[in-house]
């Protein structure tokens, strides 16, 4: 059912798609996963197949009901279970377990990407560009910048413009930060400058990069930093939500800095083995020099996020968009078969 240039396939017998998540409602970040998982139910129906919303439990047994209703695919948008990021892959390796077929990345991917500092490693390694860190916060540079960061979550819990402070604060903040939010942080070091993500996804051709999306930071105070926190992205009406709007087109304006971009997005995906979709996040110094800040396996797909915005820039409406994520799983599913 090719879809890549625009069309939506008539799939009224194609089949049954379970939508997963794990999210409760304690946090905003918590509660747009279950919006998204509305979103994607909806353009999985208007697409043409059966489809049904499954909230796991911490104890995940609503994955084992799945095997005897033989579901086509299942459509994986768990990225913490009851808030604890770290549990994450226990929903992809479970699937594997039974053998049922998900969107995304695979269970390796996941245990690669889930700690920060793991990501970072394997980046260094591979020769890629990621900023300085530090476990502990010793080491750093005491009159530097740097921002400390929880290791396991995303969504950009446990960040605020504190989070950002001299590299001499950083062993403190890290002790003070992890008992506060009951999770482990780290430091690293502050990269001033812009802010941009790529959104990459399977397509007939292989992974395509769609329109890179930079955010732009308008209306903060003087001296505050310049960072994409917890209220930037989970609380409207604020000035971190209002002052942090997406822009496109640096393809077009900036096409050497968009190259770097995307060549180190695709390397990512290669390094990482990565499948479906995913996002990179980049900050670009003043000098230009683009680092990698992570690897996220399972990007928000609300309709109002950057994946579906920058899907959009591309020319695919939501249900195109969903409709090749699906499409992607299945012709792996039949690549293995």
């Amino acid at each position: 059912m090719p879809i890549s240039g625009g069309k939506v396939p008539d799939g009224r017998d194609a089949g049954f798609i379970s939508v997963l998540h794990a999210a409760t409602e304690s946090r905003p970040d918590e509660i747009d996963t279950i919006v998204t998982a509305k979103a994607v139910a909806g353009a999985l129906s208007r697409l043409g197949f059966a489809t049904e919303i499954i909230g796991l439990a911490p104890d995940l047994r609503g994955i084992d009901a799945l095997p005897p209703r033989r579901p086509l695919l299942v459509f994986n948008l768990v990225d913490a279970v009851g808030g604890n990021c770290r549990l994450a892959p226990m929903v992809p390796a479970r699937l594997d377990a039974l053998g049922l077929a998900y969107t995304g990345a695979g269970t390796s991917a996941w245990l690669d990407t889930l700690s920060k500092i793991g990501t970072k490693l394997k980046l260094a390694h591979a020769g890629l560009p990621t900023p300085d860190w530090s476990e502990d916060g010793t080491g750093l540079d005491p009159e530097a910048k740097v921002i400390v960061k929880p290791i396991w979550e995303h969504g950009s819990l446990g960040i605020d413009p504190a989070s950002v402070m001299l590299g001499s604060d950083a062993a403190r903040a890290i002790v003070e930060r992890t008992l506060r939010w009951n999770t482990e942080h780290f430091a690293e070091a502050y990269v001033d400058g812009r802010e941009f993500a790529a959104a990459m996804m399977e397509g007939p051709n292989g992974v395509e990069v769609l329109p890179l999306r930079e955010t732009i930071f308008q209306g903060f105070a003087e001296g505050q930093p310049l960072i994409t926190d917890y209220d930037a992205k989970w609380t409207p009406g604020s000035q971190a939500y209002n002052g942090t709007p997406r822009r496109f087109g640096i393809e077009r304006e900036e096409p050497a800095l968009a190259a770097a971009l995307t060549r180190l997005a695709l390397a990512c995906w290669d390094l990482f083995g990565l499948d479906g979709y995913a996002r990179v996040d980049f900050r670009v110094d003043e000098t230009g020099a683009p680092f990698i800040l992570e690897v996220n396996m399972n990007p928000c797909l609300g309709l109002d996020a950057g994946f579906a915005a920058s899907a959009l820039e591309a020319g695919l409406s939501y249900e195109v968009l969903i409709g090749r994520i699906v499409e992607a799983s299945l012709g792996r599913l039949q690549a293995t078969a």
